[in-house]
């Protein structure tokens, strides 16, 4: 198959809203050469990334918009587009290429219409956007509610959290410490050839130069360094871990905190880990294994405790909630598609409830560490500060911390361009009951 058509097929169910790009393009990666398959992840990503810019550009090449019918067709016109504006491939290429794929879609008449728009936005591109980007949404390339939640909610920061949701991630790995200090394992990583500098606020983070297949990592298989963004490797050291605790990692998927956790601290009585569904799971598992660690694993709504819950209290508690992801942009572009401005509320109604359900569970004197990977303080401070109005035994535990900004509760970290992912940190104690 041709990587442009296993893109735009990628897309397409993406631009309906009833998919995302993780559940899509694996299917689609599979019909395509394996030599292809960098090709079909970047057009993929690429064009979700700039889709806001690219639909706008779209219709004002068009003479009118595309039917619902169509999404095929347009998908495959945003990845002509894609390749003309940000990718490196000869425009006579890009178009021709696009253009063939027409056939695949059983719809002759694209051809042409493919065609004539591709050719006329290499003429006429550089002209039209820049009068195109006095809408902020052509020059921001985010769906317009959330160009304006950021704007209003970060009136000094929405441009650079915009401009670093837009840029490529870094590629950033934890160092496992029971196996080498950072600096042991920046030399290896040195021996091997493999540029790599320390991270600025995670003491186990390291960031490569240039991502690179982990199997080339030294150590990999067994266990001395994981992929982990630099945000989310501050949860582990925010617990304040101490031997023969009992901890749970609710909504723990794919697992990366919860092997954090077992890495910072061998001597705890033992870590309960649940999410919602038990494929999820498998992915936890592996990295477990991969790890040489072991946690209790449980499948199940967090909120259903007697589904889950032995009725014996934690210590402490990290709720990483479901959110809408805000603070990861870059890394799941089609975020921008798939999320709308009314999913907001009901994220915050749903971890309102996690966090009440949990609370039942955290022992007196108890620490649970609130994280979402969100940018809108909907879902961070405003969830927080109703917690503590409605909980009488809740007080907020603060830290003095060098990253992020301070908010009127927990911490909050925007997204940095070569730095580290959005994530919202809030730490809560349980008092003990007063006689």
């Amino acid at each position: 198959m041709n990587p442009r058509l296993a893109a735009a097929r990628a897309l397409t169910g993406v631009l309906a809203g009833k998919t995302s790009l993780a559940s899509s393009l694996p299917l689609q990666l599979e019909r395509v050469n394996e030599r292809d398959r960098g090709l079909v992840q970047e057009l993929a990503f690429g064009t979700a990334r700039w889709q806001p810019r690219l639909s706008i550009l779209a219709l004002e090449l068009l003479s009118k918009p595309f039917r619902k019918a169509d999404l095929d067709v347009e998908a495959l016109l945003l990845v002509g587009l894609y390749q003309l504006l940000y990718t490196r491939i000869p425009a006579h290429a890009a178009i021709a290429e696009t253009v063939g794929c027409a056939t695949a879609l059983k719809k002759p008449w694209a051809k042409g219409l493919l065609n004539a728009v591709l050719r006329r936005a290499q003429r006429e591109a550089e002209t039209l956007l820049p009068a195109l980007e006095k809408d902020p949404v052509v020059l921001t390339a985010h769906p317009r509610w959330l160009q304006k939640s950021l704007k209003a909610f970060w009136p000094e920061d929405w441009l650079d959290i915009c401009i670093a949701n837009n840029s490529h991630p870094p590629f950033t790995l934890r160092v496992n410490q029971q196996q080498f200090s950072r600096d042991a394992y920046l030399a290896l990583l040195s021996d091997s050839g493999i540029a790599a500098q320390p991270t600025a606020f995670s003491p186990v983070g390291i960031t490569l130069v240039t991502p690179c297949d982990v199997n080339l990592l030294p150590g990999f298989a067994d266990g001395a360094v994981s992929v982990q963004d630099e945000a989310a490797q501050l949860a582990a050291q925010l617990l304040l871990l101490e031997p023969e605790q009992r901890v749970l990692d609710a909504c723990c998927a794919p697992g990366g905190k919860t092997c954090h956790i077992l890495e910072s601290e061998t001597q705890l009585r033992e870590v309960v880990a649940i999410d919602l569904e038990p494929q999820r799971l498998e992915r936890v598992q592996a990295n477990l294994e991969r790890l040489k660690l072991s946690a209790t694993l449980r499948a199940g709504d967090a909120r259903a405790l007697d589904e889950w819950w032995d009725g014996q209290p934690f210590q402490r508690i990290l709720l990483d909630a479901p959110c809408s992801a805000t603070g990861v942009i870059r890394r799941h572009p089609d975020i921008k598609l798939t999320r709308q401005a009314d999913d907001i509320a009901a994220l915050a109604q749903l971890q309102g409830e996690l966090l009440d359900a949990m609370w039942t569970t955290l022992a007196e004197n108890g620490v649970l560490l609130y994280a979402t990977c969100s940018t809108l303080p909907t879902e961070n401070t405003e969830v927080i500060a109703a917690f503590l109005a409605r909980t009488a035994d809740a007080c907020e535990l603060p830290f003095a911390a060098p990253f992020g900004k301070s908010q009127a509760h927990g911490q909050q970290l925007l997204a940095q361009v070569g730095g580290h992912d959005g994530f919202y940190y809030a730490r809560l104690i349980k008092q003990a009951a007063r006689t």
